[in-house]
């Protein structure tokens, strides 16, 4: 029996669906993650808050059984957007000036940042004996 062959277009949609769920995330990221996550350091309560939302993406997504991915986060972060958006949201037309007054979907979508700044951290490695 020959082994079964993937056709060389399926790979190359995958790497497609990759990039694009990497670039909503790198979007994402740019438009609220930097300054959001950077605000954090400076303000407990968000970044408890953050933590608080990370968590619950994570269940969201049943990262406690299985690996989150980018293509997660992404379809989580344009989910909650897109119905955010239905509901009357919009995302913020500059830069945020008050982060401690951040509204629940600008938490959420920072959370997603901070879980997709996880993604490609090395994994930690035992101490040297």
């Amino acid at each position: 029996m020959l082994p079964m062959r993937v056709p060389s277009s399926n790979r190359v949609s995958a790497r497609t669906a990759v990039d694009s769920a990497r670039s909503t995330l790198v979007t994402l990221t740019n438009a609220v993650g930097l300054d959001g996550l950077a605000a954090a350091t400076r303000l407990p309560g968000l970044r408890a808050a953050i933590d608080q939302h990370a968590a619950a993406v994570r269940d969201s997504l049943h990262g406690h059984r299985r690996p989150l991915s980018a293509a997660a986060l992404a379809g989580y972060a344009e989910g909650i957007r897109s119905v955010a958006q239905e509901h009357g949201w919009q995302p913020p037309a500059g830069p945020v000036e008050e982060w401690s007054e951040a509204d629940w979907v600008l938490v959420r979508l920072l959370a997603v940042c901070a879980l997709a700044a996880g993604l490609d951290a090395p994994a930690p490695q035992p101490p040297p004996l």
